[in-house]
């Protein structure tokens, strides 16, 4: 039987996860309804990671959950995701993020993200669309006990969870969010 080299296995399973990513973009788009149902899906399976994010979800001013982010790149790359917007648990709007990184990457993944405001100047500027975050701000990776310890950087703090797909990457990029008051 013939060995695959490290280099054609990496190739192979980058190809793959390509083919996944129009999926996951599409699957992002979607209604409101559609999205607040995966943004409660999204909260229960943070919360099943980190029982201790209950604190995060009841104590602050609101937060934001992207249930499905698709992310893509091979040297550039982007990434792009639909979310809900809380105010003291309540939804109040939309939101959407995307992504540009440019570096050593490639592949595909999807993820999903919340971001907890500590006041509610750091919610209005979100809700004002004056929120931007560069390379130096990273999201915690979800997991038991990880909000017991997270500090609020400006008023934020970020957690992430991988839901599939494979990404190699070193790069260097920021996030943008929009934000739309629901109607």
């Amino acid at each position: 039987m013939k060995k695959i080299s490290g280099t054609r296995m990496a190739v192979f399973l980058m190809i793959l996860s390509g083919l996944f990513l129009p999926r996951i973009v599409k699957a992002q788009e979607g209604n409101q309804e559609r999205i607040m149902e995966d943004s409660k899906k999204a909260k229960a399976a943070f919360l099943k990671a980190d029982p201790s994010m209950e604190n995060l979800f009841k104590n602050s001013a609101g937060y934001v959950i992207f249930p499905n982010v698709g992310k893509g790149g091979l040297g550039v790359g982007g990434a792009a995701g639909r979310g809900m917007v809380y105010e003291k648990g309540k939804p109040v709007g939309m939101a959407k993020m995307t992504q540009v990184t440019v570096g050593a990457q490639a592949g595909g993944q999807a993820y999903r993200e919340v971001i907890f405001f500590q006041n509610k100047d750091a919610l209005d500027r979100f809700m004002q669309d004056k929120v931007e975050f560069s390379g130096q701000v990273s999201a915690i990776a979800a997991k038991a006990g990880a909000s017991a310890n997270a500090n609020y950087r400006d008023g934020v703090v970020v957690f992430s969870q991988e839901k599939g797909g494979l990404m190699l990457e070193a790069s260097l990029g920021g996030q943008k969010f929009s934000y739309k008051a629901l109607k």
